[in-house]
């Protein structure tokens, strides 16, 4: 898998509180609220995914293409005041990076972490560090997921596409699996 780093650095984004707004609009009768990505976040979305884009090329980074292998999503904030929440920025900078269709399949797939906040009126920014995890589903790393399918293989259930070994990958924790060891395993008669 991709052992690379994809590092970035973006403005402060904005906040959840000022990446909707909402809207009221009549429809069959009724009023219904309507939400919609406010000019600031439209802006800062666009600006930083040619930034993405471009980064990814010149670092050659490669797309994690497995909806289940996560990344980790650490960032260094460098805030403008010492009134602002970390937790609040992550949304518009994440949805930035999966409309750049070249870091992530989904965000799902991220593991967001603060690693530092400090304070920098001059230069406010978030310094963004990029990298796979080792873990593949329930496993530790992708020798210990191996290793089980390795396993799985002489189980009569594997050629009829294994919804425990499947699940296992997704992450999915399954009372048939204990230590790595699935009660189901049968061996096959061929």
């Amino acid at each position: 898998m991709n052992s690379k780093v994809l590092k970035l650095i973006s403005p402060i984004p904005p906040s959840v509180n000022h990446y909707l707004g909402y809207r009221t609009v009549k429809k069959g009768g009724k009023y219904l609220a309507v939400s919609y990505k406010k000019p600031e976040a439209v802006k800062y979305q666009k600006n930083f995914k040619e930034y993405i884009i471009r980064e990814s090329l010149i670092q050659h980074w490669d797309k994690v293409e497995d909806k289940f292998r996560h990344v980790y999503y650490d960032c260094v904030f460098y805030f403008p005041r010492i009134d602002m929440d970390a937790n609040n920025y992550f949304k518009c900078m994440l949805d930035a990076v999966t409309d750049a269709e070249t870091v992530w399949s989904d965000d799902t797939q991220c593991r967001e972490r603060v690693q530092g906040l400090y304070y920098d009126s001059k230069n406010p920014r978030v310094e963004i560090t990029i990298t796979v995890a080792d873990n593949v589903g329930i496993f530790d790393n992708e020798e210990q997921s191996d290793n089980f399918e390795d396993r799985c293989k002489h189980c009569s259930r594997y050629k009829r596409n294994c919804k425990l070994l499947r699940q296992a990958k997704e992450g999915r924790i399954q009372e048939e699996i204990t230590d790595f060891i699935c009660s189901k395993y049968k061996e096959s008669k061929e």
